[in-house]
């Protein structure tokens, strides 16, 4: 019986990945030129979440900064939200929610982008983030589960890439692959494709 049910993880993520691929290539594609824009043009990468979806941007970053799957120069990318720190220092002057908004008002600038990853669908913090990064004429590339609030909140310059799923386990899954094929999609378009010998 557990054996049974360890397997059927793998079976619905293997399901919700195959639907994944003909669901979100084309706003995958979108969000790359979205950061390559930025990049290229000396902006940077500002990206956050809440709960585990905060794991989840923290790896993308070091791959950005450091790299993902080859070498190349590190590109200008920073995690919001990790630093314990700085968020409890934030929330003694800040009201409930808005440490996120603060960090991007300070250091977003216009043609920087920022982008969340969220695991529910409903996060006052990152619709608070948002709201800011538009503000400062930012673009927002948000990966979210399916009938998130926060693909209401963004505009025609921003990027939704909605998760089929509603399982929070099954979003971030989907959210880790989304960070790898966004980090190789900005090494195929900044350095070509990889020699294969």
């Amino acid at each position: 019986m557990l054996e049974q049910r360890i397997q059927q993880h793998f079976f619905d993520a293997a399901d919700l990945l195959y639907q994944s691929a003909e669901v979100l290539a084309k706003p995958v594609a979108s969000a790359t030129q979205a950061l390559l824009g930025s990049l290229t043009a000396g902006g940077k990468l500002l990206l956050t979440g809440t709960g585990a979806a905060l794991a989840v941007a923290q790896a993308m970053a070091a791959q950005l900064v450091g790299r993902f799957e080859r070498d190349r120069p590190g590109l200008a990318a920073l995690v919001l939200g990790a630093d314990a720190t700085v968020t409890a220092a934030l929330l003694k002057v800040a009201p409930p929610g808005s440490p996120l908004a603060m960090q991007v008002q300070a250091l977003g600038t216009p043609g920087d982008v920022l982008v969340v990853f969220a695991s529910a669908p409903h996060d006052a913090a990152l619709a608070e983030a948002v709201a800011a990064a538009q503000a400062r004429d930012m673009t927002v590339v948000a990966i979210t589960p399916r009938g998130s609030a926060l693909g209401a909140l963004l505009g025609e310059t921003d990027v939704w890439i909605g998760v089929p799923h509603d399982r929070a386990a099954r979003v971030q899954e989907v959210q880790l692959l989304v960070a790898h094929a966004l980090c190789d999609a900005l090494d195929l378009q900044l350095m070509g494709e990889q020699d294969s010998a």
